[in-house]
């Protein structure tokens, strides 16, 4: 196994070598007895996951997300603050809804109005019981001994039992979207989804159900609980430190009134919020060891070999945490981003290991299809957050501020994603007129955008 804490090797080895690098180590358990194979999660870099990527970058590319897409993450972020605004109790939900809605309406035309929608729910238990699947020690270490899949289940804790169940309920939750869109469109016709598109090529595609449905599924695991962790991470940050929260609030005050909420035609006129967005990557990346990598041939960097077939992790918690490249990498510090403001893939495509903002999206050609969405989304979210709220720490009877667990071993949750534990915080809105205005974006967002959605 290698592990890259730095980001010379991880650009050395995962970019610019990255034909060597895009392998996936054995994922028996999950990979082949839940998905059968066709997760392109866990998919072997050959042409089928050369054709899913190609379809999610069709609907993922940077104009698709600087145009088509950019009215639904203007929207979505809207309701977003409007949700904060109605019910700031439930602070922890509406950051999950916002991302899921939209990644739902990209890939099938379906929003998720509430945080208590049914699939919604449905694949926030499915995500869970994936990662706990994928625990060390929650099946026999079958990827290293074969031989072991033919071992009692009793023996272990009823393991061929869980994955059975859990095939059961991916089927549960994603054969139903896949049938509505089926349905909508022989009623109402094509409304230029993913799964629209897809289904448009089938023809020539000639993809079973069941791997349309696990390709569209993919989508929806990876893009809901990524960005909601950060936009949590963002209202810990803020409230942890006020003089940034201060800082973000001038700059945003110097360019937009009360009655104007931020755009994502501001992101220039915001360069501040630029980089928060991508100190809370930094900070607390949400995935702090990405996906292992595999290796398919053998290879050599600085007098070290690589065996052919070694697993190569990611390790973006480190790089991030490098106190060479990060001073005093615990502070929460948007300065550290001073003039690199540009969005996270133009750093990314550099092939500069110096340039490179940060690792949240991983490297190579796995690196997060949806880069340009997610950028887009998290920037929208941000400052419309900031424009709306001021965000502090709770106090308790007592008058003592309630203190928020951020330290990395205690403050999250086990599993592949770095979730925070539940807190809380108090978020205000900063005026009365603002307040009005969060209303009327969200109002007119029904009318203009959602009502194209089902």
């Amino acid at each position: 196994m290698v592990v890259l804490s730095s980001a010379f090797y991880a650009t050395q080895l995962l970019d610019k070598r990255s034909l060597h690098y895009s392998e996936r180590p054995a994922a028996h358990v999950v990979g082949d007895m839940v998905f059968e194979g066709d997760h392109p999660m866990f998919m072997s870099a050959d042409e089928r996951w050369k054709l899913r990527r190609k379809l999610y970058f069709q609907m993922l590319q940077e104009t698709k997300c600087s145009k088509d897409h950019l009215p639904l993450l203007e929207a979505e972020s809207s309701q977003l603050t409007r949700d904060i605004c109605v019910e700031p109790a439930d602070l922890m939900l509406h950051p999950g809804r916002f991302s899921n809605s939209i990644i739902m309406s990209l890939v099938f035309g379906v929003r998720t109005p509430k945080h208590n929608t049914a699939h919604y729910l449905k694949l926030r238990e499915l995500v869970s019981r994936i990662s706990a699947l994928g625990e060390i020690g929650a099946t026999p270490p079958v990827d290293l001994l074969p031989i072991l899949e033919y071992l009692p289940e009793r023996l272990w804790g009823n393991w061929k039992t869980q994955v059975r169940l859990l095939r059961e309920a991916i089927a549960t939750l994603y054969t139903p979207l896949v049938d509505r869109v089926l349905e909508r469109r022989a009623t109402i016709g094509n409304l230029n989804s993913f799964l629209d598109n897809v289904l448009d090529q089938q023809d020539k595609l000639q993809l079973t159900k069941s791997e349309i449905e696990i390709m569209c599924g993919n989508l929806l695991e990876g893009g809901t609980d990524t960005m909601a962790t950060l936009i949590l991470t963002l209202c810990q940050a803020m409230a942890l430190n006020p003089e940034v929260q201060g800082e973000a609030h001038k700059e945003i005050d110097s360019v937009l009134g009360e009655s104007e909420m931020p755009s994502f035609a501001d992101y220039r006129r915001l360069p501040f919020v630029a980089m928060i967005v991508k100190e809370l990557h930094r900070w607390r990346p949400p995935a702090p060891t990405a996906f292992p990598h595999a290796l398919n041939k053998s290879d050599e960097i600085d007098g070290m070999s690589i065996p052919k077939g070694s697993t190569v992790i990611l390790n973006i918690w480190g790089i991030h945490h490098d106190a060479i490249r990060y001073a005093n990498p615990e502070k929460f510090n948007p300065r550290r981003f001073e003039g690199q403001t540009q969005l996270a893939a133009f750093y990314a495509n550099s092939g500069d290991h110096e340039k490179r903002d940060h690792f949240g999206y991983g490297a190579g050609r796995r690196i997060c299809p949806g880069i340009h969405l997610a950028e887009r989304a998290l920037f929208l979210a941000t400052a419309k957050i900031l424009w709306g709220f001021k965000i502090q720490l709770k106090l308790d009877a007592a008058g003592m501020p309630v203190p928020i667990n951020v330290a990395p071993e205690t403050g999250y949750r086990d599993g592949f994603l770095n979730q925070c534990l539940p807190f809380e915080v108090d978020i205000e809105v900063r005026s009365e007129k603002r307040r009005e205005t969060i209303l009327a974006e969200a109002a007119k967002a029904e009318v203009d955008v959602f009502s194209a959605y089902s």
